[in-house]
């Protein structure tokens, strides 16, 4: 993380208003926070810097306001679930500029926690207005930014806080940016990407880049259907997008140009209909019934993937690799996953998974908090695997 600023470096914090930038928007529901894992990320940062005496000023936004304040995406039940997990009292104010925002910063004593109002409430935030950010700036002495999941964004509080004040990664920020350095950016070889979810086009930027930084690429999911029309199977009423071949194409050639394999299903699991209970069935990929679609890949296609999962001195993995909601059809996902996870434990492999569906899929499998990095990001995290600069985190490297 040479060039990062780290809570390490900060110095002295007591006394001082410190901005913190987190990702509070997590899922509400009545009212009530429903799964906190994001809120869990960020602990530790405001915890150390409390504990050090600072007063700590936390910048989110939440939702997507179109038009000014909006009680509906108000960060205020946020702030109640925030103090729960952190065990200390975590003080509101009603905006995060202005005179709501700079009195309730006058009121802070030193280790208090403040959380300002939702920062998309103003239009300045996404335009990374000047003003705007000179009005956020106001009320701190120094700028951490801990979420990494912003990280994609131009925003003020996201990347124009820190051109006006001292800026620092966040524990957070700074193990999501460790964790890929080691999964892409300096990695052990060999380097095993496996790439799943729905459709080839959300993720030609990633395709592309990934083949010449691994030394091979398992495409699964309905991806794994275009590749294998592209390459003349008949892949019957499977989700498959036809129009894209010429990509596919294009993607296999780039591969092989830089000694990477492309690794696809030799076999699938089919049904008729995708819904709970279907009757299903296993067949070789080129044994596709014409009125069914493939929903997972099959058992020899998993051992594969699993004998390159031992090869593979790093993992890094975005997308389940079948339609893994509904059983059976989460076998394939599952049983990578597992496997994968074990390696881990063995200290065999490190392995670094992100993406929403991929979070979800590595939950269900239970295996989790057996990889060596899960990332919550989302899009921060699909555009650094795209090899796209992230503002929020170039910033930090000035």
């Amino acid at each position: 993380m040479a060039g990062f600023k780290t809570l390490d470096d900060i110095g002295p914090v007591k006394g001082k208003r410190v901005l913190v930038r987190v990702d509070l928007n997590v899922p509400v529901a009545d009212g009530k926070v429903t799964d906190s894992t994001r809120i869990e990320r960020v602990a530790p940062t405001i915890a150390e810097l409390a504990g050090k005496g600072a007063k700590v000023v936390l910048l989110a936004h939440f939702g997507r306001p179109k038009d000014g304040p909006d009680p509906k995406q108000s960060l205020k039940p946020i702030a109640e679930e925030t103090a729960k997990i952190l065990r200390r009292k975590v003080a509101f104010a009603s905006d995060c500029i202005g005179e709501p925002a700079s009195t309730a910063v006058a009121a802070m004593q030193d280790g208090d926690v403040l959380l300002l109002e939702n920062t998309r409430f103003h239009k300045g935030e996404e335009k990374n207005d000047p003003a705007f950010t000179a009005a956020l700036a106001a009320n701190g002495d120094i700028y951490v930014n801990d979420a990494f999941s912003a990280a994609h964004r131009a925003h003020s509080s996201t990347e124009g806080l820190a051109h006006l004040l001292p800026a620092y990664a966040g524990r957070t920020m700074q193990a999501e940016l460790e964790a890929l350095e080691k999964g892409l950016g300096n990695p052990k070889r060999p380097v095993v990407a496996i790439v799943g979810g729905a459709k080839v086009s959300t993720k030609i930027d990633l395709l592309m880049n990934l083949v010449t930084k691994v030394d091979a690429l398992v495409i699964g999911g309905g991806m794994a259907n275009t590749f294998l029309a592209a390459r003349g199977t008949n892949v019957g009423e499977s989700l498959c997008e036809h129009d894209l071949a010429d990509t596919a194409r294009q993607i296999m050639i780039e591969a092989a140009g830089a000694g990477c394999a492309i690794v696809l299903p030799s076999d699938g699991v089919v049904a008729k209909e995708f819904k709970a209970g279907a009757q299903s069935q296993t067949v070789g990929i080129e044994s596709i019934p014409a009125d069914a679609m493939i929903l997972d890949v099959g058992p020899k296609s998993v051992e594969t993937i699993n004998a390159w999962i031992d090869r593979a001195a790093t993992l890094v993995w975005n997308g389940p690799l079948g339609a893994f909601e509904i059983e059976p059809f989460d076998r394939a996902t599952v049983t990578a996953a597992c496997h994968a996870a074990q390696r881990t434990k063995d200290g065999a492999l490190v392995s670094v998974a992100g993406g929403g569906d991929t979070v979800a899929a590595l939950n269900h499998a239970g295996v989790a908090d057996d990889f060596t990095y899960v990332s919550t990001a989302g899009g921060a995290f699909l555009e650094w695997m795209e090899g796209k600069p992230l503002p929020g985190v170039e910033v930090l490297n000035r």
